[in-house]
């Protein structure tokens, strides 16, 4: 998809927009998971979360290739429209982005305080992403896909940054909501040459990327009603889903609660807000806790763009835990 210099030109852009985002040491991390943990935290870059780096390399492209271009549209569930919103912002583009209709409410104020034009369709993501297909179609837009390899090679510089500074993580933790998070960590660490295991992470309640990664082709389910939206995906894509077969280890599935104890042990134990896709590496790792005794495990907190409620019912909730599933 791209070779080391081309990663590394997506790195450039990226660095003229933002800074490299940390990648921290938590100690009560380390004690709770009984291993060596390191958290790259793209929860810290100017939109909460790392799709903006996709968004800035996508643009970058686009208007060296198409100046002329009218405007951009794609659909989300609300990182992907930041990412865009925020780029087209840096290169004077307009960008229409479509929502579901339920869709976060803080989210959606966020892509229209970054500029987006935001239309609500649908119930869920898949029928705001046809809508937005059709819309480009009659006003000459622009359509971005949620996975397209101009963001993967964007996203792929959170790896290369982590990579780069740990390089002997044994096991890497990515959430999986339309691949391109863990395509870019699984492409970033091949051009490397590391060894670190990719693991990939889904909710029990949209798992159509493990189901997918098992059955060796697509499958789509028929809701994604996960409580993380941003892996609240019913079609796999068939590219990323080539890549995270050849690349990943395994998928591991989470349900909603067990993403709700890594939300709250982030906010005890490093003081920082995740998302639920940004926690779901967290209970990811919290579930093979056995299998990761001793190792140096990498958790890739994707983003902290958590509705104010829905952070509030995640941290008062109980939550039921097996022995080796240690709650707050």
């Amino acid at each position: 998809m791209f070779d080391l210099s081309q990663l590394e030109h997506a790195q450039e852009v990226v660095a003229a927009a933002m800074p490299p985002t940390p990648a921290h040491a938590w100690p009560l991390l380390a004690q709770r998971l009984g291993a060596s943990v390191i958290v790259k935290h793209e929860n810290h870059t100017p939109i909460g979360a790392f799709k903006v780096r996709g968004g800035l390399v996508y643009v970058d492209r686009l208007k060296r290739e198409r100046p002329g271009i009218a405007g951009l549209t794609s659909a989300t569930r609300g990182n992907h429209g930041q990412s865009l919103a925020f780029a087209a912002g840096r290169y004077r583009l307009p960008v229409t982005i479509y929502v579901p209709r339920g869709n976060s409410v803080e989210k959606n104020r966020a892509m229209q305080a970054f500029g987006a034009e935001l239309i609500e369709h649908g119930e869920d993501f898949e029928a705001a992403r046809l809508e937005a297909i059709r819309q480009a179609e009659a006003r000459g837009l622009e359509i971005v896909p949620s996975f397209h390899p101009d963001l993967v090679r964007g996203v792929a510089t959170y790896a290369l940054e982590l990579l780069r500074t740990a390089p002997d993580l044994d096991v890497l933790y990515v959430p999986i909501g339309q691949g391109s998070g863990i395509c870019g960590c699984i492409l970033a660490r091949d051009l490397l040459g590391r060894k670190t295991e990719v693991v990939g992470v889904q909710s029990t309640e949209a798992p159509s990327y493990a189901l997918s990664f098992a059955a060796g082709k697509i499958v789509s389910t028929e809701t994604g009603n996960t409580r993380a939206d941003g892996m609240a995906t019913r079609v796999p894509d068939p590219d990323a889903l080539a890549i995270i077969a050849k690349g990943a280890s395994r998928i591991v599935q989470v349900t909603d609660d067990e993403i709700g104890a890594a939300v709250r042990a982030y906010w005890t134990d490093t003081h920082n807000l995740a998302e639920g896709a940004g926690a779901a590496p967290l209970a990811a790792a919290l579930q093979e806790k056995t299998r990761n005794r001793g190792k140096r495990v990498g958790l890739i907190l994707s983003g902290g763009n958590i509705d104010f409620d829905l952070f509030q019912k995640w941290i008062a909730q109980e939550v039921v835990t097996t022995p080796d599933r240690m709650a707050v």
